[in-house]
């Protein structure tokens, strides 16, 4: 919300006196006098006017959960465990997903309770890589290099996929980079070779790459490099 519309939908200040208020330097937005009208200001910003507090500002927070098989990537399910139950911390309620995991994906998962912050990772024009490990049935041949690179047409979508990295480990582990997110992405590329993923972890999202020190089940917050890298 812009900071004269911020003031403004206080009872006291018209969008005229708000605009004054602000030119004057009357307002501080995080301990910062801000002369700006446009300022976007945000629940987790400090805004104060002639030192009266106008809003104290929530805590942004941000986490980096190694998820396990087997838990559900949402906030509340009927039959399965959530991410959320793993989480010893107040508020966790509030948090949100950055990027959600399939019930049998491993790897890192990210919450936070900023909303811009997560769409800027999530959002799929953003492109930001997301790295997988991949385990098949099947071995994987230099073939599957190359198709993924030009990328694969899904015809229930009617699109061809962007094209996506793929290096080979050994004969049935390989490491997959994606820039997009469609449904079931990984195990449907695969599965044009019908070669199904008996395995899939996700290492990376973005510069943020999980933390080996974490077992599945364990979380930290993001350091200020990894928040900022978003």
């Amino acid at each position: 919300m812009r900071l004269d519309r911020f003031l403004s939908n206080l009872p006291r200040f018209s969008r005229q006196d708000s605009r004054l208020l602000i030119a004057a330097g009357r307002v501080r937005v995080d301990g910062l006098i801000t002369c700006d009208p446009r300022c976007e200001i945000r629940t987790f910003q400090r805004v104060e006017l002639d030192g009266e507090l106008l809003q104290a500002g929530r805590t942004a927070r941000y986490w980096m959960l190694h998820k396990p098989v087997g838990v559900v990537s949402a906030t509340e399910h009927d039959s399965h465990r959530t991410v959320l139950d793993l989480l010893d911390e107040n508020h966790r309620h509030d948090l949100h997903l950055a990027g959600r995991l399939d019930l049998n994906t491993s790897g890192l998962l990210l919450l936070t309770n900023d909303g811009q912050w997560s769409r800027r990772i999530t959002q799929p024009q953003q492109r930001k890589p997301k790295v997988y490990r991949v385990r098949t049935e099947r071995p994987i041949t230099a073939e599957y290099v190359e198709v993924f690179a030009r990328g694969l047409y899904f015809a229930y979508e009617n699109l061809t996929t962007l094209p996506a990295e793929l290096q080979l480990l050994d004969s049935h582990n390989a490491r997959l980079t994606l820039y997009e997110g469609r449904y079931h992405q990984v195990k449907r590329m695969f599965g044009h070779f019908r070669n199904r993923v008996l395995a899939l972890h996700r290492e990376r999202m973005g510069e943020i790459a999980l933390d080996p020190a974490l077992a599945p089940g364990e979380y930290r917050p993001l350091n200020p490099t990894e928040i900022a890298s978003v």
